[in-house]
């Protein structure tokens, strides 16, 4: 079974209260998760590690290796 997330970013309201809709039919059972925002984005990182991906993406290097 494939599971699908659902990422929201939201205020905790006063009380410690958070309302969202989702798009599941009433009934549905669901798993919630909260986590407290970091302040540290990663989002560099995130574009360095997919950016060095084209290393590999190399037809020439796959032909020498795969014949290795």
């Amino acid at each position: 079974m494939q599971d699908t997330a659902f990422k929201y970013k939201l205020e905790v309201q006063e009380g410690g209260k958070v309302e969202l809709s989702v798009p599941l039919p009433k009934g549905t059972r669901v798993a919630v998760f909260v986590m407290e925002e970091s302040e540290d984005d990663f989002s560099d990182l995130v574009l360095a590690a997919q950016s060095s991906l084209n290393f590999w993406n190399n037809p020439i290097d796959d032909e020498i290796w795969n014949n290795a």
